[in-house]
């Protein structure tokens, strides 16, 4: 099975930019669709983007224009480029892993934006 671990996250202020990163255990990475979540402190964990195993790419409204999602399926990586961050983008981003009836988590990288 697939374990995803995340990378990249800290504190940037308001306007700044970071890349999360997603590395995946196994070279099957290819096969799963890939998608980043992120839960704010009192909130419900909500998508932020995803990539299908084809590049297929949807982005939640919140985040169209600001994030990008990508993956390298050669490096078993997905990646995350969030540029002109805003104080609500603070929170936990997790990566996820799916197909079929799989559903992989990785343990969360910590988001803080704040000057």
């Amino acid at each position: 099975q697939v374990q995803l671990v995340e990378s990249g996250g800290g504190l940037v202020q308001p306007g700044g930019s970071l890349r999360l990163s997603c590395a995946a255990s196994r070279s099957i990475f290819s096969i799963y669709n890939m998608a980043w979540y992120r839960q704010a402190p009192g909130k419900q964990r909500e998508l932020v983007a995803v990539i299908s195993s084809g590049g297929r790419i949807n982005y939640a409204d919140s985040v169209k224009g600001r994030f990008t999602i990508s993956r390298d399926n050669a490096n078993n990586t997905a990646y995350m480029q969030k540029n002109s961050m805003k104080p609500e983008d603070t929170a936990v981003y997790y990566c996820n892993a799916v197909r079929g009836v799989l559903n992989i988590w990785g343990q969360g990288t910590r988001v803080t934006v704040s000057t």
